[in-house]
């Protein structure tokens, strides 16, 4: 497999970028992406246990990746859920898969959302973290609309090694994460 065109904008581009910007004495000091991690809340499998089973499919199709099934951690007696009961999956990608995937998502997943106008800045957790959450998992174009019975969301978790929210908005603008205010600097 060949070097993922991302991670090699990421090593000859957003290092060099980023290093001037922030003044970082070492390229070690340049924030990274670390991992992306997919995952899917599935409430209604409470009632119809296969529901997880399809989005387990639909995130190792969507990833190509094996994606596994999240279980219960407390039980809720409102909800009829119990400990350990299968109840959403996830998936964690890592290295060139990781690369990958951000570019078929910049690419071509985000761009088919219906009336896109960028995704929103607010999703960053304080520690340089940032999630994105996807209405419909029909935007990726390995999920064939005749197949799909539910239409779901996820979320899409970013983690870097960012100090900051300004280090990793920075970093995930760099690789062309198409943000809303794109204008505004911070």
């Amino acid at each position: 497999m060949a070097n993922p065109r991302i991670k090699a904008k990421y090593v000859e581009e957003i290092v060099p970028a980023l290093k001037e910007k922030f003044q970082y004495t070492s390229v070690m000091q340049v924030p990274k992406l670390s991992k992306i991690v997919l995952n899917k809340g599935i409430g209604a499998a409470v009632a119809d246990k296969k529901l997880v089973d399809q989005g387990v499919e639909e995130l190792s199709l969507i990833t190509g990746q094996r994606a596994v099934s999240t279980k219960a951690k407390n039980s809720i007696s409102n909800f009829k859920l119990r400990e350990g009961m299968p109840i959403g999956a996830k998936v964690t990608l890592r290295g060139d898969r990781m690369y990958e995937f951000l570019d078929r998502l910049m690419t071509v997943a985000l761009p088919r959302v219906r009336d896109f106008k960028g995704i929103s800045d607010k999703g960053f957790d304080g520690r340089g973290n940032y999630t994105l959450g996807v209405a419909e998992q029909i935007i990726f174009p390995e999920i064939s609309i005749e197949k799909v019975n539910r239409i779901s969301g996820m979320d899409i978790t970013f983690v870097t090694t960012a100090n900051s929210d300004e280090e990793s908005l920075a970093l995930l603008r760099a690789f062309g994460m198409p943000f809303a205010n794109q204008n505004k600097e911070n």
